[in-house]
């Protein structure tokens, strides 16, 4: 249920009136927007009595939501959410409302020269966070794993050599210990559904990257945030990183239409993947207009520095120097479609 306030109407009215709610057994999420004020009811509201509260003098509207998410819902939080994270270098990145966020870097940490080298080249060209992955989920047991926590060493290293914040996997909840300077948290595609791991990372304080399952709906997806929002933590970051396709001629099929979608349905912030989307390096760029175009809040974009030699999703992966070139296109739409990166 949600309860539209009245404009100016005094804070601790509404507090007050908030306790009062609370006191029949659900709880209250408070969201102060620029012009409007919500409390959204989670719990069993079917006791709840709308036509009595809308003859409080404190309530504007009175709406139900049909919609299992709740927290993730942009009825309950109508402003678009932003997420800000400070690098080691002392600036802040933005993701979501007026900004672009673009996170770059390889699928997997090789080697050092190999991280920072990628570091410097990606935050050079403009972007302005560093992904890398040092835990590697593969079909393949055969395939490369990742370094696992000698390679989140190494991202850790490239993050203080480029001054750059990092965006990295995890896989395991027994791993999280190892997670406490890592910027941004990614769950991975196969990890979208894993509740457990899900609500372990509700108690964190640390942005969550949620990456679409390659066979999950919509829907699906923001009841997979709901299990962190409802966990206590608001920092989640949703992404389209494509869904299964009975074409095999790309990796994925990258569901731009999710884009919009999203952003009608929720507040949070929507990034889009279109290197695994498409699984070729030749479409990146292309595709990365078409979702920031299409609304997208930020890019995830695989970058080596020698994609034939790339121990993991080489033929995916973009040089540094076309992203480079494709960071001045990103610029000139993001300014068209009134964001800044």
């Amino acid at each position: 249920m949600i309860i539209a306030i009245k404009p100016g109407a005094p804070a601790a009215e509404v507090e007050a009136f908030s306790a009062l709610l609370e006191k029949q057994g659900v709880r209250v999420n408070l969201s102060q927007g620029a012009s409007q004020t919500v409390l959204g009811l989670v719990g069993d509201t079917s006791a709840i009595d709308a036509e009595a509260l809308l003859a409080h003098h404190l309530v504007e509207k009175v709406i139900r939501v049909q919609e299992p998410y709740k927290r993730a819902n942009r009825m309950f939080h109508p402003d678009d959410t932003w997420i800000d994270i400070s690098g080691p270098d002392g600036a802040v990145r933005h993701l979501g409302g007026p900004y672009l966020g673009i996170m770059a870097g390889p699928c997997s940490v090789e080697s050092r020269d190999q991280i920072v080298q990628v570091a410097q080249a990606v935050k050079k060209a403009g972007a302005g966070f560093l992904r890398g992955g040092a835990f590697k989920p593969r079909t393949s047991p055969y395939s490369f794993q990742g370094l696992g926590p000698a390679g989140l060493d190494l991202l850790l290293e490239a993050k203080k050599e480029a001054g750059i914040p990092v965006v990295t996997e995890l896989m395991d909840i027994h791993h999280l210990e190892l997670f406490g300077d890592v910027d941004i948290i990614q769950v991975g595609a196969r990890n979208m559904q894993n509740f457990t791991l899900l609500k372990e990372l509700g108690r964190s304080a640390k942005p969550i990257l949620l990456k679409r399952g390659y066979a999950c709906t919509i829907t699906e997806l923001l009841m997979a945030a709901e299990y962190i929002l409802a966990g206590g933590n608001s920092r989640v970051i949703l992404c389209e990183r494509g869904i299964r396709s009975f074409d095999p001629y790309t990796r994925n099929i990258l569901d731009l239409s999710a884009v919009p979608a999203l952003k009608r349905q929720s507040h949070l912030p929507v990034i889009v993947d279109p290197s695994h989307a498409t699984g070729l390096a030749w479409m990146v760029p292309a595709m990365a207009k078409a979702a920031v175009a299409a609304g997208a809040d930020g890019l995830i974009i695989e970058v080596h520095n020698n994609p034939e030699a790339a121990l993991c999703d080489g033929e995916q992966s973009i040089t540094p120097g076309a992203f480079a070139a494709l960071m001045g296109a990103l610029r000139r739409l993001a300014d068209i479609e009134g964001k800044t990166i």
